[in-house]
């Protein structure tokens, strides 16, 4: 039997925080819609079972005792309390019956947003496949008119008690009751729409406001819309992870938007003026006479909005020369002729501009 805290990676004094963070890192690794290989299945269910025992201090308990469930199997968990008690008559107090109603699991879901959706936040509708609170029963796991009723092998305490002989005399071992799973109570009658747990698998459509200046890696949480409990328990938390798809004319650096503003030789010569459009609408641009390739042309407030704060970052085009790969005849003298005005010299080193490779890496990394 595998080790749980070996399934997810933690050490067995990790906190509850730690093991909440090693299961969403290997849920959302092996969940079946990102990895939907067999040995993923599998390794996905070890895990969820490996989190369900951890999560729940019970459990918890119980498995590093070595009770049912736990690697030393049922007959390693002494109950030291008891030991004290044959031969002291003190001892610690028992365990009382595992409750039935138990906290549901967070769910974790990407949540795949275009460059233009989190300039502004956007309204979305999310589906995901959960567990929600059965309808038919509302959490009771009874089959209608019927109730819970106390477990005849174990008395409603959820444990038994065993004596073995030993070298040192009688030692009394304590476990769940495997009639009632520790609980107390059986369910004679479950109900017929979840089979005695009280929730049921289903697609729900959940609305969420993303707010605007959301990037990737960023979660959204929201309490309360993540997997019903066993038994109807409080819901977990839907945790949306921020995935930005990639744009095909704009990027994003921080709260700014970059892009490539394409320039002509004549434009860039003698300056002009356009209408661009933005991701939020047109935007007017002025190239001044003279811009050189590289150049950075910034428009104010036509980038992202601040996620914290308040305002919206820069628009930021990089100028991209564009020279003309074919001239005819004509268009080439007068070419010619312009280079004798000009003057001209061959292509040359010069000294190394800080600026002009910053504005380059800018244009190309940024």
């Amino acid at each position: 039997m595998s080790d749980h805290y070996q399934t997810l990676g933690v050490e067995r004094d990790a906190s509850q925080q730690d093991i909440k963070r090693a299961y969403n890192r290997l849920a959302r690794e092996l969940h079946p819609d990102h990895n939907p290989s067999a040995e993923a299945e599998e390794r996905f269910k070890q895990v969820n079972h490996a989190y369900d025992v951890l999560s729940s201090a019970d459990k918890r308990s119980a498995y590093d005792r070595g009770d049912v469930g736990g690697p030393g199997g049922a007959n390693m968990g002494f109950d030291f309390g008891d030991i004290f008690s044959q031969f002291f008559g003190g001892g610690g107090q028992r365990q009382g019956p595992i409750p039935r109603r138990q906290p549901g699991q967070d769910s974790l879901l990407r949540l795949n947003l275009t460059l233009d959706e989190v300039m502004f936040g956007v309204h979305k509708e999310v589906r995901v496949q959960t567990a929600v609170l059965c309808e038919t029963c509302n959490g009771s796991c009874v089959a209608e008119g019927t109730r819970e009723e106390q477990c005849d092998i174990c008395g409603g305490s959820g444990h038994v008690q065993r004596q073995m002989r030993s070298l040192l005399g009688n030692v009394v071992t304590t476990q769940p009751c495997q009639s009632c799973r520790g609980h107390g109570t059986t369910i004679p009658h479950p109900c017929p729409g979840c089979d005695g747990h009280g929730r049921v698998r289903s697609e729900q459509v959940i609305p969420v406001d993303v707010p605007a200046g959301v990037d990737t890696g960023l979660r959204i949480q929201m309490p309360g819309k993540g997997e019903v409990g066993e038994a109807g328990g409080p819901a977990g938390t839907l945790h949306l992870e921020v995935n930005v798809k990639h744009h095909d004319v704009f990027s994003r650096d921080g709260d700014d938007i970059l892009g490539t503003l394409e320039v002509s030789l004549p434009d860039a010569m003698l300056g002009v003026s356009s209408r661009i459009d933005a991701l939020d609408g047109p935007v007017d641009v002025t190239v001044k006479a003279g811009v050189m390739a590289g150049d950075i042309i910034t428009v104010a407030d036509r980038g992202v909005t601040k996620l914290r704060g308040s305002g919206r970052g820069d628009l930021r085009l990089a100028v991209q020369l564009m020279t003309p790969q074919r001239l005819d005849h004509k268009t080439e003298a007068l070419v010619k002729d312009l280079r004798k005005r000009l003057g001209s010299s061959s292509p040359q080193l010069s000294k190394f501009q800080q600026g002009l490779f910053a504005r380059l890496r800018d244009r190309f990394f940024g």
